[in-house]
């Protein structure tokens, strides 16, 4: 049964993809919806599936046994993340035929749900992959589709920061192919299991790894090699900027942490994870100060993205310290991403609320909107508790986990980092919203918010919260299948 469902959550997402070009207003709108609640019960169903049997599922596609076939793979992680994925998605397809209104069902703006059912699909097949060239297919159909819907207004603008996410993408996606080249030439086989049996310290497999994680780095924006991210999510449709910094960062972090902890697993006690976590504090420190100095709401928020990725990576040399900490290690930033993925696109859905009803998102003039669209705040509020790491959130969770991690390992400088990112996201958050609070005889244009945008970014917002409150299911669903068993 959740073999079946599996597969139905990637094909139905793809059909829809094509359908979508051929159908008119009224089908339109029909079949996305109809597509994403049908996704969102079969990802609900995979994750209660998964969590009641403990079991992991393997699928042979046509039949066909790895090294010769391809393997889909399900865990507690992919299916958390499925879930997860869901749960976003239909916030942002309400959200999106709200936004777009009549724009968004006729002209280029349509072709955004074709795209978008596109990337809920390759995302929802990442997440199961147990092939690393299956993982590289899916990845770029991922970001081309991407780059295509950040170019979708035609702006100079749009059109300059699709052109370099276009440029940088390919570029990660050679060294990731060229990575993934040198596996098979090596060992015979892509299958992430049976690369994990025979992983060695040789040359080809080191060099293979760094070519791989390179890929991955250059598509999750880590410092030095972000400066394509801001541009690119600032300037693209409001739905589009939250999924790409809710869910496609998600799927390369996500990538680096299921190869680094099970292909790569030796080499993530070595100088590796050092390089990574420096590179990590780094751009928690350059993304957090930068996002305290824009101008504009999404340029907060897509800064924001540099400093959140960056703990993705910051607490990697405590494996190489104190392997015993791995574990501790594992849960908390994939418990932080999760939670990251929802409070950013919640962050996205308000900023572009705000652009909606104002026409613009410029801080300096936010005196009172607070007053006006205090919903619309609200959701950015408590989207911010979560960026900043603030109880009950998940994301205190998942920095608290890395905390005792640093802390155990002694590493007391990538401690002062983290306590410092979380301080200075505190600054840019109340920031935005100390302005936005302030009182003002400017008058301010009386238009009520929709209530399909508010409703959706305040349901995002929210989650992080209830994943901090009620966090034993999810964390005993990420212990299914997981390299370190249950949480310590």
């Amino acid at each position: 049964m959740t073999a079946h469902l599996v597969i139905t959550v990637i094909l139905v997402p793809i059909g829809v993809s094509i359908l979508l070009l051929f159908c008119n207003e009224v089908m339109r709108r029909l079949v996305c919806h109809m597509a994403a609640v049908t996704i969102f019960c079969c990802a609900c169903l995979i994750a209660y599936s998964t969590g009641d049997s403990r079991e992991l599922v393997e699928i042979a596609l046509s039949g066909w046994e790895a090294p010769l076939g391809i393997r889909l793979y399900l865990d507690g992680l992919s299916a958390l993340l499925l879930l997860t994925t869901a749960v976003i998605a239909v916030c942002i397809t309400v959200y999106a035929d709200a936004y777009f209104g009549k724009k968004g069902r006729r002209g280029r703006l349509a072709f955004f749900w074709p795209l978008w059912f596109l990337v809920w699909a390759a995302l929802n097949a990442l997440f199961v992959s147990g092939d690393a060239f299956n993982l590289y297919v899916t990845l770029e159909i991922i970001n081309l589709a991407a780059v295509a819907m950040v170019a979708l207004p035609r702006s100079s603008r749009s059109l300059q920061a699709a052109l370099n996410y276009l440029v940088i993408a390919f570029l990660g996606s050679l060294s990731y192919l060229f990575g993934v080249a040198i596996l098979y030439t090596a060992h015979g086989t892509l299958d992430l299991q049976l690369l994990a049996e025979v992983a060695g310290g040789d040359g080809p497999f080191i060099l293979a790894a760094v070519l791989i994680f390179l890929g991955l780095i250059i598509k999750t924006a880590l410092f030095p090699l972000h400066f394509w991210l801001p541009p690119a999510h600032a300037s693209a449709p409001t739905p589009v900027s939250a999924l790409l910094s809710g869910l496609v960062v998600t799927a390369s972090a996500y990538m680096i942490f299921r190869l680094g902890f099970t292909v790569f697993a030796s080499l993530m006690h070595t100088q590796l994870s050092l390089l990574l976590g420096v590179l990590g504090g780094l751009a928690v420190l350059w993304g957090s100060l930068h996002a305290f100095l824009q101008e504009r709401v999404k340029m907060v928020v897509a800064y924001s993205t540099v400093a959140q990725l960056g703990y993705v990576f910051l607490a990697l040399p405590v494996v190489m310290v104190n392997a015993e900490l791995a574990a501790m290690v594992w849960y908390g930033v994939l418990y932080f991403v999760i939670c990251h993925a929802s409070a950013k696109a919640a962050a996205f859905l308000a900023a572009g609320t705000l652009i909606h009803v104002l026409k613009h998102d410029r801080i300096a003039q936010l005196p009172g909107a607070a007053q006006k669209w205090p919903m619309v705040f609200m959701a950015f509020g408590m989207a911010g508790v979560n960026l900043i790491g603030l109880p009950p959130s998940g994301g205190f969770i998942g920095k608290w986990l890395m905390l005792q991690a640093m802390i155990g390992a002694g590493q007391w400088l990538l401690v002062v980092i983290l306590v410092t990112g979380s301080l200075l996201a505190a600054g840019y958050i109340f920031r935005v919203l100390g302005i936005a609070l302030q009182t003002t005889e400017a008058d301010l244009p009386v238009v009520p918010a929709p209530p399909q945008l508010t409703v959706m970014a305040m349901v995002l917002a929210l989650l992080p919260l209830l994943l901090g409150v009620f966090s034993q299911l999810p964390f005993s669903l990420l212990a299914v299948g997981s390299p370190f068993g249950a949480l310590p």
